[in-house]
């Protein structure tokens, strides 16, 4: 957060501020000693609009474009508070789990699928079980010719599925639920089940041909691809629309593109990078064309 100016007067300021919120730049206001009101910007990335706005506003503010943002700003916060009633009704709901441990609650559909990957780890000795996860990589191992998806193309359609069940040793499967137990259930609780079974379905998808195709693997297995795809989403979706509830910090995000570099590197050993890269690639994507109609649907 960052302070851009200050202004003699309450009123001036709230007046500011209102055409921040109607542009989506989220602002707040701070009394200072000498009764001035200081304007700080809680996105360091909309720091440069907000500065050339109050550049402008101090110029004129009696110009066409920031008197229409009391009434702007009223319906912004009107959406707002609709925003957070159907949260709160979607988290009180059956569909939500276990909300004490949880600023969201752990949704039905993030709980199911966590259940899966254990159930997997479990059965498939986390990983060691060649013949136990033949059924569940894209394609079988232990019998690959070089033809393309032969399974799948056999009728054996989950395959396309299910290697984002597969992980291998406890620090895989521990990091990846981690990241899904808070990703999915964010999304669970600000949209919905079905959004999110939609969601992973087309993220898993792509992500796991991507990685059979273009790195050319066959036996691979993980979350991550899935939790790049959420995490990409939830990223941009919050970044260009915060009306929407998701939000991931700049700490958050640098470490996610530190971890994607150090595992193209290589230092981790053998990772499945494609379906990294094709998971945030779509959801980075899902996240803007998100965002653009939300926003444009509000104006």
């Amino acid at each position: 957060m960052r302070q851009i100016g200050t202004f003699p007067s309450e009123a001036q300021a709230r007046f500011f501020t209102d055409y921040l919120l109607s542009r989506d730049i989220r602002s707040q206001l701070e009394p200072e000693a000498d009764r001035s009101w200081s304007i700080w910007i809680q996105d360091e990335d909309q720091i440069t609009e907000a500065q050339e706005a109050l550049n402008r506003f101090q110029a004129n503010p009696m110009a066409e474009e920031f008197q229409k943002a009391p009434e702007a700003a009223a319906k912004a916060r009107q959406k707002e508070a609709e925003d957070l009633a159907a949260y709160r009704k979607r988290v009180r709901s059956s569909r939500s789990l276990f909300a004490k441990f949880s600023n969201y609650g752990v949704g039905l559909l993030t709980f199911s699928l966590m259940l899966v990957c254990f159930y997997v780890a479990v059965f498939s000795k986390l990983g060691k079980s060649d013949d136990w996860l033949r059924a569940w990589h894209i394609t079988d191992p232990m019998n690959y010719t070089g033809r393309f998806l032969p399974e799948v193309r056999a009728g054996e359609f989950w395959r396309l599925f299910t290697p984002m069940f597969i992980h291998y040793g406890l620090l895989h499967l521990i990091f990846n639920m981690l990241g899904f137990y808070r990703l999915g259930s964010m999304i669970e609780a600000r949209q919905n089940s079905l959004f999110l079974f939609v969601f992973i379905a087309v993220s898993a998808v792509l992500s796991n041909l991507a990685e059979y195709m273009i790195g050319h693997h066959v036996n691979f297995g993980g979350m991550s691809g899935v939790l790049y795809a959420l995490a990409g989403y939830i990223w941009i979706r919050g970044k260009y629309n915060p009306g929407s509830g998701l939000f991931l910090d700049r700490q958050e995000v640098t470490y996610l593109m530190i971890w994607l570099v150090v595992c193209c590197i290589g230092i981790v050993g053998p990772v499945a990078n494609w379906a990294h890269a094709a998971g945030l690639a779509v959801g980075m994507a899902w996240g803007g064309i998100a965002a653009f109609f939300a926003t444009r649907h509000h104006e």
